[in-house]
């Protein structure tokens, strides 16, 4: 192997250096016996953030029109307990948050059943500290879902 082969794996990620020696990954879903496209299949990454973004402008217009009064500080802040509280009520009622439900998304438990209210509650607990969201398994789920035995699906 050459010196480009090897930056090149480098920069592409181990996945990618895995994949060129022959490991098969499947795809995303695979393994939790969703589909590969379509309904029911891994919610993409566009979509989820695209989500995340309207959900996130919706909070901080509340938090600036209700609350803030002009704070910036005070305006991050009620966002987030804003966010908080909208997605333990969305996401264990309906199964999405408003900017779910706009980009065709839905937050179900990993056998697909309607997932109950404590892991409603961890996985907006671990949302609203943002880390484990940056976090992805094989899958494209977020440590949050993961933690929480969730799967973030299109409908």
């Amino acid at each position: 192997m050459d010196n480009r082969q090897a930056i090149g794996s480098w920069l592409s990620g181990p996945r990618a250096a895995a994949e060129e020696a022959g490991v098969d990954f499947g795809y995303r879903g695979e393994q939790l016996g969703l589909p590969e496209e379509g309904p029911g299949s891994i919610a993409r990454p566009g979509r989820r953030i695209g989500a995340i973004a309207v959900d996130w402008g919706l909070c901080m217009v509340i938090s600036y029109g209700l609350f803030a009064r002009g704070d910036q500080q005070a305006m991050g802040n009620w966002a987030l307990g804003i966010f908080f509280v909208m997605s333990v009520l969305t996401v264990g009622t309906i199964g999405a948050t408003p900017g779910k439900a706009l980009f065709r998304l839905r937050v179900v438990a990993e056998g697909g059943e309607r997932l109950g209210f404590g892991r409603v509650l961890i996985r907006s607990i671990l949302l609203c500290l943002a880390i484990p969201a940056l976090i992805w398994d094989r899958d494209g789920r977020g440590l949050h879902d993961r933690l929480a035995r969730a799967v973030q699906i299109r409908i």
